[in-house]
């Protein structure tokens, strides 16, 4: 579950993001909307445990996130947050499994290659494992991110325009895909995007304006 209080967040006098009360539960999915600007991508990743807000409580499960260290925040988010970008972030030089690995070493986690192997084949990648990013095609190297979002079962998946470069087809085949795997890992899901072709598919929304 995540819970937001009297979270706020801005430069100077101009306040970018302001978002007095939100609750998301356990297995719950959540769309939020709003153009270039509104504070959906500082959002996530005040969410993320990223860009400390200047107001106001972020609590996911049990955890007041921004209680912890940075140290431990860094820590909690590896092992318990999945964040998917806008570009891959994916290190070209190494292969899919050797990315893998890294995100369980950066979390403080043993590195668990039957781990990898499982959520590669969960999402058609296995017989990418061995390859290197730079071999992969751009839909390959999302699914990567998927991927690594959801190596160690987090409680929280955050994704940012997640269909921003896809054709129609592909972006409800994403937006599928990471509803599946959040219910499958009974995680909360929240997607920031400005693309309106997927809003029919999520009940919950939250519309985020510029001020």
């Amino acid at each position: 579950m995540i819970i937001i209080d009297n979270l706020s967040f801005g430069y100077s006098n101009h306040k970018i993001l302001s978002i007095p009360h939100l609750e998301v539960k356990e297995s719950e999915h959540l769309l939020v909307l709003g153009c270039s600007g509104s504070g959906k991508t500082t959002l996530l990743h005040i969410l993320g445990g990223l860009l400390a807000p200047k107001q106001g409580k972020v609590i996911i499960g049990e955890t007041d996130l921004y209680r912890l260290s940075g140290s431990q925040r860094d820590k909690y988010r590896g092992q318990n947050i999945g964040l998917i970008f806008q570009k891959a972030h994916l290190i070209t030089a190494l292969s899919v499994e050797d990315n893998l690995l890294l995100a369980q070493y950066l979390a403080g986690m043993a590195q668990n290659k039957g781990r990898v192997k499982e959520v590669l084949d969960e999402l058609g990648l296995a017989e990418k494992r061995k390859k290197s990013v730079r071999q992969l095609s751009q839909g390959e190297q999302q699914r990567v991110t998927i991927a690594r979002a959801l190596l160690n079962r987090p409680r929280v998946i955050l994704a940012d325009e997640p269909t921003a470069s896809l054709d129609d087809k592909n972006a409800h085949k994403v937006i599928e895909l990471l509803k599946t795997q959040a219910g499958h890992y009974k995680a909360s899901l929240l997607i920031a995007t400005h693309d309106q072709r997927v809003k029919d598919e999520f009940d919950l929304q939250l519309n985020l304006t510029t001020s």
